[in-house]
């Protein structure tokens, strides 16, 4: 019996040690791929891929890339992209948020109410327009045969925070839903003087969404669009603001509903005219060498960015050329890839690598404020991205390396003494690369200026070891 028991005793133990060992090599397995996990989140954490539709019909389509809600961003912000084909409507609406857009490709008409009037304005290839929050507007491709391309910032920073976004459709009817929809039947045949089954009739007949061909052949249901476009500017906007303000007094019974419907519109009516765009286009560099360029829009360039308090910035990068590494001292810097491939690098403020990255055309990337961080175009081709911060002052970024680096002006017995070499050989080092800000690589740079530059580094190094040496 007690061998039993003892036989019984060592089977459990063997069975205990077994189970422990199988529930520590999956514990253990599960660590290892959640670590791998996380490392292949890290490898791309500083681009961007939540992307969504938010509006998606036959004649156009709006998606947005949403950022993380990470402590460190002091102001998210998300990037649309809105197409349109040709002769094509974006509805009336206003948005919770508010836009900068950016003419990608294409012509586009935009009408866009402030203090009480419509401001319509024509937009081209490079221009960019601010849309502020609980304005109301609406955009026309009005490109012959050509499809519209817009990219634009999305600033939650006065939002509801029901969303990305939210869109209060002023037109509409069963798709997308009109605001005044939520009414009573009574409350809207009294406000604006008409039966009830009249205003049933309008808040159904539109169907086929947030985007509409005006071209009737294509959609029968948009000729009221079409109809609003061909009426003279005051004529349209009365037509609005028939829409989104009630004509007439209420009912006492409907007095605080109203109210509160009139205090929500309220700020669709923007004080002052209507901002004409700016062209980025038109602006001459900040910066221009052989190897790149850069522009940057700043308040002082154009007003409205003031209100946003947001940037907008374009660089142009050669085959094999690199932005220098530098640091934004003021700012999140949020960047679209419009031509071309490269790599995105991104340091942690430990000097560690947070991020190396391949980005092509249509990837969006963001950078924190104060990390420090570069743009290498492939030797396949130039490298051009463009983008927004999240200031409106002038940028000065600080760079890191080449002639006009922070290292250049600090240069002196103390930053020698900081790396442990003598004042000599750190002078030969800094001193070796005679570009600033958009440097080449030895592929971009000429034959010549590569081995002068290769010579230099060398005889730089050479002197660092003879002072390790003496030392």
């Amino acid at each position: 019996m007690g061998n039993r028991a003892a036989l019984l005793l060592l089977v459990l133990l063997l069975c205990y040690g077994v189970t422990t060992a199988i529930g520590f090599v999956k514990e253990e397995t599960e660590e290892k791929g959640t670590e791998r996990e996380e490392r292949r989140e890290g490898e791309d954490r500083f681009l961007l891929h939540d992307t969504k539709h938010v509006v998606k019909t036959d004649a156009g389509d709006m998606r947005v890339v949403r950022s993380f809600g990470w402590r460190m961003i002091e102001r998210p912000m998300h990037i649309g992209f809105i197409t349109m084909e040709p002769k094509t409507l974006f509805i009336p609406h206003y948005l919770d948020s508010s836009l900068i857009i950016f003419i990608r490709r294409g012509e586009a008409k935009i009408g866009l109410i402030y203090k009480d009037e419509l401001g319509e304005r024509r937009l081209k290839s490079g221009d960019i327009y601010h849309i502020p929050a609980g304005s109301a507007f609406y955009l026309v491709n009005t490109g012959e045969g050509q499809r519209l391309h817009i990219i634009c910032s999305i600033d939650q920073s006065e939002s509801l925070r029901l969303g990305a976004f939210q869109s209060f459709f002023i037109g509409g009817g069963t798709y997308p839903t009109s605001v005044l929809s939520g009414f009573e039947p009574e409350t809207l045949s009294t406000a604006f003087n008409v039966t009830i089954d009249e205003f049933k009739e309008i808040m159904t007949r539109q169907k086929d969404g947030p985007i509409v061909y005006l071209d009737d052949s294509r959609a029968p249901r948009s000729s009221i669009w079409t109809n609003f476009l061909q009426m003279k500017e005051q004529d349209r906007l009365q037509r609005l603001k028939r829409l989104i303000e009630f004509q007439q007094e209420p009912m006492e019974e409907e007095e605080e509903t109203t109210w509160s419907w009139r205090k929500l519109l309220n700020s669709v009516f923007k004080t002052g005219k209507s901002p004409d765009s700016y062209n980025i286009y038109k602006k001459s560099p900040d910066f221009r060498n052989y190897y790149g360029s850069s522009i940057a829009l700043d308040d002082s360039d154009y007003d409205p960015l003031k209100h946003a308090g947001l940037g907008v910035y374009l660089v142009n990068l050669t085959a094999g050329s690199m932005m220098a590494p530098h640091v934004n001292p003021t700012a999140t810097e949020y960047g679209v890839v419009l031509r071309g491939t490269g790599t995105i690098q991104i340091v942690y403020p430990n000097g560690t690598q947070a991020m190396k990255v391949k980005v092509a055309e249509g990837d969006v990337f963001w950078v924190p404020r104060y990390f420090p961080f570069c743009q290498i175009a492939s030797r396949t081709g130039p490298f051009e991205f463009f983008g927004f911060t999240t200031s409106a002052r002038k940028n000065r970024p600080q760079f890191l390396a080449g002639a006009s680096s922070v290292l250049r002006t600090l240069k002196g017995p103390e930053l020698a003494a900081a790396y442990g070499m003598s004042n000599e050989s750190l002078n030969h080092l800094l001193e070796a690369q005679r570009e600033s800000v958009i440097l080449p690589s030895a592929s971009a740079a000429p034959p010549d200026m590569a081995k002068k530059k290769v010579d230099r580094v060398q005889k730089a190094m050479r002197s660092y070891d003879s002072d390790m040496i003496i030392d």
